[in-house]
């Protein structure tokens, strides 16, 4: 009897060393093959993080690369936590650029601020210009689903894609790709028109969900992009607008710390003055200051923005304003804008550019307003009702492809 019960307690035992020996092999077949894949991974990621030009798929593993690793030029000589983010949108207006980093390289506290090159556009004389800078931190992400990138297939511009005009009847006849699917006015896609508007939303998300350098950053980001010029005292007037949100307009959603009012004669009595208002797409998107609060408003509307029928990213916020996002977006704004619009050459106007009467023009203007410069205060001159202000949507923006792919890329960074 003895016996029986030994060799019961032997089988039992044999049993339970059979599992536990079959459960440590699986795990570390399973710890053996995430650790391959780790050094796969590291393959496809070589220590050289110099983004290479060559060709297209040099390109794409030089985007891959960069975005990984998240190389922040200039660490070592600025290791403080930035107080201050800007992130430029850049496309391919090199001398543009320029004017935009010699603006900035002239503002006070500079040494403070993290500056995000967010790019669309690859080349060798755009990095040459950004991987100049040596007057702070400098932080360089790629669009992943650039056009250039896929010269020959979406998101780029496929050669059975259907072309802007054509009927939709004719379309679907002819059998090209997107036959069923042309925006509110029947027109078909343009690669290069609805690209800006998915560069804008994967910067928004890659900003705020995937820089290494602002987890634990609790400020505002600026938005910029390569045709704007800055102002010497826009850290100062920054650190003011927060102090007055703080104390006089804590429901301020967003930040305006620019206006198409740029060059007014009138900004010796408007630099120490600020207002606040519903936010509009016409008036707030330059020199734009949002909060990771408000981006996770945004993204909780994420499908509306990306099925909205509009190309242009401001005119969608402003469709969620209001819509989406039950409250309109309150904004506050500066009255004198501390980010001025150089470009006179952008999406629609390619020829007669002429940066260096741009840049002549914000000197002058700095040489004016100069002693206006670096208020004592702020002073509230006007506070509009925050209303919804609907507007026709621009088209641009039915193809469903579109939609998909703006929809992933909180997926897809």
């Amino acid at each position: 009897m003895r016996f029986r019960i030994l060799k019961k307690n032997l089988l039992v035992a044999l049993g339970l060393s059979f599992i536990f020996v079959t459960v440590m092999f699986s795990t570390r077949v399973l710890i053996s093959g995430n650790d391959t894949s780790s050094v796969a991974h590291e393959n496809v990621l070589p220590g050289d993080t110099k983004f290479q030009f060559d060709s297209v798929q040099d390109m794409k593993t030089s985007v891959y690369n960069g975005n990984y690793k998240q190389n922040i030029q200039n660490r070592d000589m600025f290791s403080a936590e930035p107080q201050l983010v800007l992130v430029i949108q850049v496309h391919n207006r090199p001398d543009y650029l320029k004017i935009l980093i010699t603006s900035l390289e002239k503002a006070a506290e500079v040494h403070s601020f993290l500056l995000i090159f967010s790019h669309d556009y690859f080349s060798e004389e755009i990095n040459s210009i950004v991987q100049g800078i040596t007057f702070c931190k400098v932080l360089q992400i790629y669009f992943p689903f650039s056009t250039q990138l896929y010269p020959s297939e979406f998101p780029g511009q496929d050669p059975r894609d259907c072309q802007r005009d054509l009927s939709r009847d004719v379309a679907v006849k002819a059998g090209c790709l997107n036959a069923e699917h042309p925006d509110s006015y029947g027109h078909y896609r343009e690669a290069s028109i609805t690209q800006t508007k998915h560069h804008w939303w994967w910067k928004l998300h890659f900003v705020w969900e995937r820089v290494h350098a602002l987890q634990g950053y609790s400020g505002f980001a600026i938005f910029l992009e390569e045709d704007n010029y800055m102002l010497p005292d826009l850290y100062h007037l920054y650190k003011d607008m927060l102090a007055f949100r703080k104390t006089s307009c804590p429901d301020c959603d967003m930040l305006a710390l620019g206006n198409h009012d740029s060059l007014s004669a009138d900004f010796f009595k408007l630099s120490d003055k600020v207002r606040t208002t519903g936010w509009m797409s016409t008036k707030h998107n330059i020199g734009m200051g949002i909060s990771r609060e408000v981006y996770y408003k945004l993204m909780g509307c994420g499908d509306d923005f990306c099925s909205y029928d509009d190309y242009n990213w401001d005119w969608t916020l402003q469709h969620l304003s209001g819509g989406c996002i039950a409250k309109p977006l309150k904004v506050l704004m500066a009255q004198g804008s501390r980010v001025l619009h150089t470009g006179n050459c952008g999406l629609h106007q390619k020829e007669n550019c002429r940066p260096e009467w741009a840049l002549q023009k914000a000197e002058e203007f700095l040489q004016q307003a100069k002693d206006s410069l670096f208020p004592q205060s702020l002073e509230l001159s006007i506070a509009e009702p925050v209303e919804h202000k609907i507007h026709v949507k621009n088209g641009g923006w039915g193809d469903i492809r579109d939609h998909i792919l703006c929809k992933n890329y909180a997926k897809r960074l």
